[in-house]
């Protein structure tokens, strides 16, 4: 059986985002690290590493927002896993002090999910990302930041993302 590990982004999900219900529905689902925890990303990084590591079974990645950041950082580096689903990750170009977003080939098959109306990542980065990545790119349309304030609570297109990256 593969583990699921979610990856929060910087603030604290409600409990109708699409993540808090994934992890109600499924308890043997970890935070990695918990949400809320502040926005430092080697600490996020270091929270995902231990972990990813704490057993032996592989891990499928779920990370929203900041967590794709934490998620891409810690693939640079680390193994264990065998596939993420990447959901509305930031785009940090010319903002001063931003993290390093590595641009390379992820060690795993990913799913990148990009929305054309993220206040936060131009679909046209997103799509950049995934190309650099090597992530198929499922274009979210009219999403927002999928997140709930544009309707993303439950996300039946979502639990079909994550169902074929467990199945694969």
């Amino acid at each position: 059986m593969t583990r699921v590990l979610l990856v929060p982004g910087r603030g604290i999900p409600g409990d109708d985002h699409w993540m808090r219900r994934w992890a109600a529905a499924h308890p043997d689902w970890a935070w990695a690290p918990e949400p809320g925890t502040p926005l430092v990303y080697a600490e996020r990084v270091a929270a995902l590493a231990a972990a990813v590591a704490a057993d032996a079974e592989p891990a499928v990645l779920v990370a929203h927002s900041a967590g794709c950041v934490t998620a891409v950082q810690w693939a640079a580096t680390g193994g264990g896993v065998r596939g993420a689903l990447l959901v509305a990750p930031p785009c940090f170009e010319g903002v001063a002090g931003a993290p390093e977003v590595p641009l390379a080939p992820l060690p795993f098959p990913a799913v990148l999910v990009a929305s054309r109306t993220d206040p936060y990542c131009d679909y046209e980065d997103a799509e950049a990302y995934a190309l650099a990545w090597g992530a198929r790119l499922v274009d979210a349309g009219d999403a927002g930041h999928v997140d709930t304030k544009t309707g993303y609570g439950p996300w039946p297109d979502g639990e079909a993302l994550i169902a074929a990256l467990l199945e694969s």
